[in-house]
């Protein structure tokens, strides 16, 4: 899986946790970001985070880790901004994994069992679901639609495109929940801890 790089997209701005920062939470005893980007970098792959520019603890958190840091400015002005830096950053026709940072259940089993398929069909999308067929993250593109990933704007991610290309999307089950938990309140995170309890 030469081609294949994962892009952790983690300049949201965390506003529905009241003062918190999601991605600061703790995850088997590490911020929720250490956690995932220590998923993503123990399946071998290129691993690159993008940041925004005013949350240090961030970046601190992912101190010691082989991965590389992208600030995005622009961040404030919705995922796309996040993507499209992240993106300019990789080797221009590779394959690319867009994992979201609030993950909390993703594993790197996981991440291997995509990095796998993408090996055996590298021409077409690839979308976790859950257990149920829920879609979720992360999602793998082929190297074949960079170009558009670059065109998006806005806060709606890759939607658009995923509708477009509907005809080569493959969905991937993962165990669980783990495609879908994204805990975006305190309330949520309560309510996560005590189901895990």
């Amino acid at each position: 899986m030469p081609d294949l790089q994962i892009l952790i997209l983690a300049a949201g701005a965390s506003s529905r946790m009241r003062g918190a920062d999601k991605l600061l939470e703790q995850v088997a005893g590490q911020p929720l970001l250490r956690h995932i980007a220590g998923q993503a970098v123990a399946t071998g792959l290129p691993v690159t985070v993008t940041l925004p520019p005013d949350r240090p603890a961030r970046a601190a958190a992912l101190d010691g880790l082989t991965v590389r840091r992208i600030t995005v400015p622009d961040a404030g002005f919705g995922m796309a901004h996040s993507l499209r830096a992240g993106l300019a950053s990789l080797q221009p026709q590779g394959a690319v994994m867009v994992l979201l940072a609030d993950l909390p259940e993703i594993t790197t089993d996981d991440l291997t069992m995509l990095a796998h398929a993408h090996a055996r069909t590298p021409g077409q999308i690839l979308r976790a679901t859950d257990a149920s067929g829920q879609p979720g993250h992360p999602v793998i593109f082929p190297g074949s639609l960079r170009a558009e990933l670059m065109q998006l704007t806005g806060d709606d991610g890759a939607r658009s495109l995923l509708r477009r290309h509907a005809g080569d999307l493959q969905l991937i089950a993962l165990p669980g929940q783990h495609a879908t938990t994204d805990l975006d309140t305190p309330e949520d995170w309560a309510a996560w801890r005590s189901g895990r309890e």
